[in-house]
């Protein structure tokens, strides 16, 4: 096995996030997803919030977990590391956040609200409420809300932290 998936003269810092790409079903699930959600068949299809000394958090199928950034050694991953000028409480905001989210639950819901968003469908408003009120957050949403909380913005078209998926995350962090 590979060692971390970042650059020694550059490693990440408490507050960076990263996509990265999941392989198996799951993975060609949620890039099927993506794909249908308009954002082509991206090469990542997943998110979490670096907290610093190996840790992270991120939102999994029985809720938000503390994890190890080793469980992702070897596999292609992009870092906001460098992308954002954040301030060291803005980072400390950050990775507050991610540690209140443990424990907040994933919901396929969330991929109901985004598809309708998508397709202008009338339902979307209900859903999107719905997931707001019961705090259910996919990955991306995650990250997004994370930073929404230490009060960065990190899409300036005014999304809700819902509608963010991780080839969006992907693709601010590609240019």
């Amino acid at each position: 096995m590979s060692g971390p998936s970042f650059s020694p003269a550059s490693p990440p810092l408490a507050g960076d996030f990263a996509v990265v790409r999941m392989d198996g079903h799951v993975g060609r699930l949620i890039r099927f997803g993506q794909w249908l959600n308009g954002d082509g068949f991206a090469d990542y299809e997943h998110a979490f919030v670096y907290l610093g000394d190996g840790e992270l958090v991120e939102a999994q199928p029985g809720g938000a977990e503390l994890r190890p950034l080793s469980v992702y050694d070897g596999r292609p991953m992009l870092w906001s590391t460098g992308h954002y000028p954040l301030t060291a409480g803005q980072r400390d905001e950050i990775v507050a956040a991610a540690r209140r989210y443990i424990g907040v639950p994933y919901s396929f819901t969330d991929y109901a609200a985004l598809a309708a968003a998508r397709f202008h469908l009338p339902v979307g408003f209900v859903l999107r409420r719905y997931v707001a009120d019961t705090r259910h957050m996919i990955c991306s949403q995650l990250v997004d809300q994370c930073y929404q909380d230490a009060g960065v913005r990190l899409f300036d078209d005014g999304r809700w932290p819902g509608y963010v998926t991780p080839a969006d995350l992907a693709k601010l962090l590609s240019h």
